[in-house]
């Protein structure tokens, strides 16, 4: 899917890029980045689905791919109605108007 596109990697990820399921339904759009700059971890990102829709978070693990345009994820329609809202925690601002936040689990002790 999307295989005419250029891959880019999570940092590059356009903003409101769309995001589709895995069989190519639009799921909506990007609005944030999920990620620890610092540490350069990727946790995911803040998807918001329609005109009014609230934000919900897709895990780094469900998006299968970064495109110039598009991200691309596995995710079934059932998938994405079981989606967990997003809620804000720790932010950082980088750049392009995409936001990071660090993972509350994770801390300088927590690394192995």
């Amino acid at each position: 899917m999307f295989e005419d596109e250029t891959a880019v990697a999570w940092r590059a990820m356009p903003y409101r890029a769309v995001v589709v399921a895995a069989d190519g339904s639009e799921v909506g759009t990007a609005e944030s980045l999920l990620a620890d700059d610092k540490e350069d971890i990727f946790h995911g990102i803040v998807v918001k689905r329609g005109r009014g829709g609230s934000p919900l978070e897709i895990p780094a693990v469900r998006i299968k791919k970064i495109t110039e345009k598009h991200v691309v994820t596995d995710l079934t329609e059932a998938d994405v109605s079981a989606l967990s809202p997003y809620r804000e925690q720790h932010w950082f601002h980088l750049g392009w108007g995409g936001l990071f936040r660090k993972h509350p689990e994770w801390d300088e002790t927590s690394r192995t």
